[in-house]
């Protein structure tokens, strides 16, 4: 019971932070309009996807590894190409984000 009125308080908390967070600026700035905004979006989305694939591969490898310690070994050398591979794709979703900001 202690939980639920404890998670309550802190939803009601978060509201009512919510509103001067959410207030208007000042006249002529827009937040997340235009290519700007587009292109901050898609970069956050690039790294929120990088990050989760990092700890998505991350656990699999040492799980696998707990498993069977004696393919410890390949499976580091799979994970390190597999964090590369998404190294690379972020990069590249990066890169797409900053030629639309620019061009």
């Amino acid at each position: 019971m202690k939980a639920i009125r404890l998670l309550g308080l802190v939803f009601v908390a978060m509201l009512l932070m919510a509103a001067p967070a959410m207030a208007q600026g000042p006249s002529g700035s827009y937040f997340l309009e235009g290519k700007y905004g587009a292109a901050g979006f898609g970069v956050a989305l690039a790294i929120i996807g990088a990050g989760i694939g990092f700890g998505k591969i991350g656990a699999a490898a040492l799980e696998s590894m707990a498993r069977q310690p004696e393919v410890a070994k390949d499976v580091r050398g799979t994970m390190i190409v597999v964090a590369a591979l998404l190294e690379g794709a972020t990069f590249f979703g990066l890169l797409i984000c900053m030629l639309c900001l620019f061009l």
